[in-house]
């Protein structure tokens, strides 16, 4: 008779990839260790850091033997890093973490509760909050029904998901450094069912060094990118056009004004309801553009 394995598989597997995050590190990797639901793995991937980011990890193995450590040299960037993660993962579920980024205890009870009592999805997400640099709630972010995720990333940033969505959609695209999740709930909407959580279960940190805010303009048109190719299987005319005329109008730094005229041909009438909201958009433009040839 074999002995009993030493070291099981666990029910979840949890990803934090970092580059040079020593700042909020810890926080984000005690914010997983607090977790309700113990069953779970963390898979810390150092992807090339020079900062103290290894001896951060290093203490967190040595103290939690949930806690592996995968170093990538030299770095691989965000999704790169992910796909090593993810392919170390034993857990039957998946889901990822940021270095800034706080999991609230209960996060990984709820969503595992959430995903079993709906056996026919395979993703299940829920709302969050924005803190700052010092940790203050700044906004709340009520994520929307995944049904609309042509009108953006409906998902965010707390979730959870089947490691047979990881394995049908060979992981995140590691061209999209930027919108690789908005890239991975795309492609996953067209496979599997969502179910959501009216819970505030994450803290999402916005601050100066933010991977968000100092790519910003490639994002949006990354994102630009991903969403024409969405468009392009779409067979609803007006779900096109609308989602063109939303994505058009939700962008701060990118005008996209050939995707709002081709929303706007496509369905004349969405320019009635919307008037107001696409002059103020032009305005904002026209101020940007004015601003940077006259700064």
């Amino acid at each position: 008779m074999e002995p009993p394995d030493p070291d099981p598989a666990p029910r979840v597997t949890v990803v934090l990839p970092v580059h040079n995050g020593a700042a909020f590190l810890d926080a984000a990797i005690t914010s997983i260790l607090a977790q309700t639901f113990r069953d779970f793995e963390l898979i810390c991937v150092d992807d090339g850091s020079t900062d103290d980011t290894p001896a951060i990890l290093r203490r967190h193995a040595l103290g939690d033997r949930r806690v592996r450590i995968i170093t990538n040299s030299p770095n691989k960037g965000l999704p790169g890093a992910l796909n090593t993660g993810f392919a170390a993962a034993r857990g039957t579920l998946h889901t990822w973490t940021s270095d800034d980024n706080i999991a609230r205890p209960d996060m990984l009870a709820r969503l595992v509760a959430a995903l079993h009592a709906a056996p026919d999805a395979s993703i299940a997400y829920a709302d969050f909050s924005v803190i700052d640099a010092e940790g203050r709630v700044t906004g709340f972010q009520k994520m929307g029904p995944a049904s609309d995720i042509l009108l953006g990333n409906r998902i965010g940033a707390a979730f959870l998901y089947r490691a047979e969505v990881t394995r049908t959609l060979g992981g995140y695209d590691e061209a999209l450094f930027g919108v690789e999740d908005y890239d991975f709930w795309l492609r996953a909407a067209r496979r599997f069912d969502f179910v959501k959580l009216d819970e505030d279960l994450y803290l999402y940190r916005r601050h100066e060094a933010s991977l968000t805010d100092r790519r910003a303009l490639r994002i949006h048109r990354l994102g630009s990118h991903i969403l024409r190719r969405e468009l392009a299987l779409e067979p609803d005319r007006k779900r096109r056009a609308r989602a063109l005329v939303e994505q058009s109008l939700a962008s701060r730094i990118d005008a996209r004004l050939d995707m709002l005229a081709l929303g706007l041909a496509l369905s004349p009438g969405l320019a009635r309801g919307r008037i107001n909201a696409i002059l103020r958009h032009l305005a904002h433009h026209f101020v940007r553009v004015i601003t940077r040839k006259t700064g």
